[in-house]
């Protein structure tokens, strides 16, 4: 009788949803992945075919709009030159965010920046003149920590941590780039940045699509930290 009961949901195309013991599966022990399967009716009564996880997240960002969806890591930094981040898709994503977490110089009393590329990140602007700051017309980059004082990597001061926004880099117009919030311990022991993001907002002076952008501080190395990406999904 058990075998009759069961059979009785095989179809000569296949096998019908009520025999699909999912409870019985083994758990794929692992975050999803995009490139991991799932099956879905190709429309009501259609036919049954796979799809990737990628498909699904680009399904959900049609329906919910708008938000915020992780891009690049730099991961731990350890004495690089500079992190440079290529991630750029204007079909999805309008603005994007910088995470910088504890950036620390490998030379003392330096200056955090962005530089723009539109070659997808084979050469970078860093003329000095290029860039524009509230107030000052010969900056090399978009500034990131415009403060009271400079950052440096001696023992107490905690590196460049903060938010900064790269207005539609895709736009043939005026790139603009804002810091929020940015901050950091002064070798005094004084924190620095708060409330500054005005004097720290920057413009690249050139009507140019920017597709990759680039970090360093403007002498010497990147000691430490992380910097992380994201992209402000088009609504």
């Amino acid at each position: 009788m058990t075998k009759a009961r069961d059979t009785a949901n095989l179809t000569g195309s296949g096998v019908t949803l009520p025999l699909l013991d999912i409870d019985a599966g083994t758990d794929i022990g692992a975050a999803l992945v995009d490139a991991d399967l799932m099956i879905v009716d190709d429309g009501a009564g259609g036919t049954n075919r796979k799809a990737t996880m990628s498909r699904l997240a680009t399904y959900m960002g049609t329906k919910i709009g708008g938000g915020m969806e992780f891009l690049a890591s730099s991961g731990a930094i350890s004495n690089a030159a500079n992190v440079s981040f290529t991630q750029f898709d204007a079909t999805k994503y309008d603005h994007y965010a910088f995470y910088f977490q504890h950036v620390v110089p490998a030379t003392d009393n330096v200056r955090l920046f962005g530089h723009h590329s539109t070659d997808g990140g084979s050469s970078y602007d860093t003329t000095s003149g290029d860039y524009h700051r509230a107030g000052v017309t010969d900056e090399i980059g978009f500034v990131i920590n415009y403060t009271a004082t400079n950052v440096g990597s001696a023992s107490g001061e905690s590196g460049v941590s903060g938010l900064a926004h790269l207005y539609a880099p895709h736009v043939a117009a005026f790139t603009t780039m804002n810091p929020v919030g940015v901050v950091h311990i002064g070798t005094d022991g004084g924190v620095y940045g708060a409330g500054t993001s005005v004097l720290s907002a920057s413009a690249r002076l050139a009507a140019e699509n920017t597709d990759a952008i680039k970090f360093q501080f403007d002498s010497g190395n990147i000691e430490s930290g992380e910097i992380t990406m994201f992209g402000i999904v088009n609504s």
